[in-house]
């Protein structure tokens, strides 16, 4: 078997267990929508955002040591056993019978999240420089599995449900535990070792490189590009049910339309960023997010406001009244009607004005006093299907960019893609933890959905305007390295 047929071996076998490993990840978003709803437990808001968040925040924040140990003792290894001990909390699962239970194993299982640092440092070794940006966007498509759970978890418990509606859900950790174990032995028997050959370092050699202010610009791009992702794969779910009214099986269809071209884009933005170099294709991708988000900001709505009204002219006694016609003395003032055969734009916003009369026959009014009230209602439909596209459009343009971010990892940092992959990627995965958290208060703040998207909006806005400043003060200083590699002027600081 030639190497490159055993590195694309290896690469199959990391992007499945990547994928069965995100996959079980989300599966809280779910799970404990539905236990909820079929009020099994009793847990109140504050306790589900926390069953929501812990597992994303347990992959997030081990990502960095996982990274360490994969450079340590290679991805065989790591990755197996990952595998193979994540699936015991979820066997556990069934038998939570309180929050602190529940939480506790979630915390657990939510290790499977590092999959993504193991699986960038193992997969970046088997592949020369010419090869990274696509083996690591093909990896990267197990993001992918975050479309698993929304698809199909909704439909199989309310299967098992039916039988058994207070028992029933408990199948469905069971049977994501036995994926991940089996997955586990697949990986282990069929997977290679390989790992660094270098001399042994200390602990604080292999974070040496997180002082380098390019590690942290990085790792605000995935921030923004991969937790947003991560976010939205949770938040749409509940977005869809409350603006659009589907049911929890659509909302799911919804949401695997955003989270799976998301995630299978990824191989593309590797490609591109071979072909054309990652500092091309993020000022594409960070351009594209500011306006696509900005797009997104409008709220389907149906809001009234003071509009133009009538005053009179001079002072006088009012003679006449109607819906249509105010007369004060000899001076007729025409009042606007209210249009109620006027039909809605369903894809722009729209408005309608009209006047109703504030005073009545025989009184007397001065002059600049208002006589007729103005009235204005604006609508916006916000079309289920136009809000859907956008949303799939971010969607991808994040999946290419996640795939850009990563290309210059094994250039810059050749020893220690772990190190510096699980840094960045627990940084993204942050973001994946508290963007739901934020998109909370945001709505609770101004009551409207699509707040979240400002947040977006304004990141989106500082990740361009970071990246176009370093690379014009890199550009005036005309550095060496600059003029012999125009792509890695991207990440000098």
């Amino acid at each position: 078997m030639s190497n490159l047929s055993q590195s694309h071996r290896i690469l199959f076998l990391n992007t499945l267990a990547f994928a069965v490993c995100f996959a079980c990840w989300t599966l809280n978003g779910v799970l404990v929508t539905f236990l909820v709803d079929q009020e099994i437990f009793d847990w109140n808001v504050v306790q589900i955002g926390w069953l929501l968040g812990i597992p994303i925040l347990t992959g997030s924040l081990m990502r960095l040591p996982m990274g360490i140990l994969t450079d340590k003792y290679g991805g065989r290894v790591v990755y197996s056993a990952l595998l193979i001990l994540a699936s015991i909390p979820l066997f556990l699962l069934p038998f939570a019978a309180n929050f602190w239970m529940f939480a506790l194993l979630s915390f657990m299982f939510g290790m499977v999240g590092t999959s993504f640092a193991v699986g960038v440092a193992y997969t970046s070794l088997w592949y020369p420089k010419e090869w990274q940006g696509r083996a690591l966007g093909i990896f990267g498509m197990g993001t992918a599995g975050a479309s698993i759970t929304p698809f199909i978890a909704p439909s199989m418990l309310k299967y098992f449900s039916e039988s058994d509606p207070v028992n029933g859900w408990k199948y469905l950790p069971v049977i994501y535990g036995v994926v991940l174990l089996t997955m586990g032995i697949v990986f282990i028997l069929f997977s290679k070792t390989k790992k660094i050959e270098a001399k042994a370092k200390t602990v604080k050699e292999l974070l040496q490189p997180l002082k380098e202010v390019r590690v942290w610009r990085f790792g605000t791009y995935y921030f923004l590009l991969f937790g947003s992702f991560v976010s939205f794969s949770q938040w749409l779910l509940p977005n869809f049910m409350n603006v659009y009214h589907t049911t929890l099986i659509l909302g799911g269809l919804f949401t695997t339309c955003f989270s799976l071209p998301a995630g299978i884009i990824r191989a593309f933005g590797g490609f591109l960023s071979d072909k054309f170099g990652a500092r091309k294709v993020m000022y594409w991708v960070l351009s594209t997010s500011v306006v696509l988000s900005f797009l997104l900001l409008f709220p389907k709505m149906n809001i009234t406001t003071s509009g133009s009204g009538l005053m009179a002219a001079k002072a006088g006694t009012v003679t006449q009244v109607s819906p249509s016609k105010i007369v004060i003395g000899e001076k007729e003032y025409l009042v606007t009607s209210k249009d109620v055969n006027a039909e809605h734009n369903p894809f722009f916003p729209s408005k309608k004005t009209w006047q109703e009369v504030v005073v009545a026959e025989n009184q007397k009014v001065q002059k600049k006093e208002l006589i007729a009230d103005g009235i204005t209602q604006i609508h916006f439909e916000a079309n289920m299907w136009v809000y859907l596209v956008l949303v799939i459009l971010i969607g991808t343009c994040w999946g290419i960019g996640s795939a850009a971010v990563y290309k210059h990892i094994p250039e810059y940092f050749p020893n220690q893609v772990g190190v510096i992959g699980g840094m960045v990627g627990m940084i993204g995965g942050l973001g994946g933890f508290i963007g739901p958290i934020v998109f909370g208060y945001l709505l609770a703040f101004t009551g409207f959905w699509t707040s979240s998207w400002l947040f977006i909006f304004v990141l989106s806005i500082i990740c361009l305007i970071w990246m176009h400043r370093v690379i014009v003060k890199v550009t005036k200083e005309k550095l060496p390295e600059f003029a012999q590699d125009m792509d890695r002027k991207d990440v000098i600081e």
